[in-house]
């Protein structure tokens, strides 16, 4: 007995090429694993196009994502740290050489500071070192720091001789960082 086979349809030729193109095509890129860039349009791709936090700094151009990226070249001076903003240099008779922030330097007694500023600095910590206010060598001796009591806005400081620890009026620079 003879079969007879039947061609199909132009209609179903047409469907068949049409499916078996669009799988190809799909399945060769999922084969592959991506696509390269032999196989994208220079400036298709904008910055919409990528998912949040997939480039890396190395992997763009200087000053290329546009207006609301910082442009290095427009950046000016930087300004002080907020932490930075409050010190003091003094000499051994109390007053403030230079400083930032400060309102007030004065000597309380012999080796005894009180340095005061534009702000309540009891909660910031404070740095002092024996040194000189101008351009002469740097000093020894000893020097420490406290909170005032009375004044929320002031810093107490004394200074010392480095080798028996006795009270001594000395220029120390004091940074308060808050």
């Amino acid at each position: 007995m003879k079969r007879f086979i039947r061609r199909p349809s132009p209609a179903m030729a047409v469907a068949s090429i049409a499916l078996f193109s669009s799988l190809g095509g799909v399945s060769y890129g999922v084969a592959t694993g991506s696509i390269d860039g032999r196989e994208i349009k220079n400036g298709s791709i904008r910055n919409p196009d990528f998912k949040n936090g997939t480039l890396r700094g190395n992997e763009a151009k200087r000053d290329g994502f546009g207006g609301g990226a910082i442009k290095e070249s427009t950046l000016g001076t930087v300004p002080v740290a907020a932490g930075v903003e409050n010190f003091a240099v003094v000499a051994p008779n109390g007053t403030a050489v230079r400083g930032r922030n400060t309102t007030a330097s004065l000597r309380t007694g012999p080796g005894r500071y009180a340095v005061t500023f534009n702000r309540d600095v009891r909660g910031c910590a404070y740095v002092a070192t024996i040194g000189d206010e101008g351009t002469a060598a740097t000093g020894s001796g000893t020097v420490s720091v406290a909170s005032n009591p009375v004044n929320p806005n002031s810093v107490n400081v004394r200074t010392a001789n480095a080798s028996n620890n006795n009270v001594q009026d000395r220029s120390f620079h004091l940074i308060v960082s808050c």
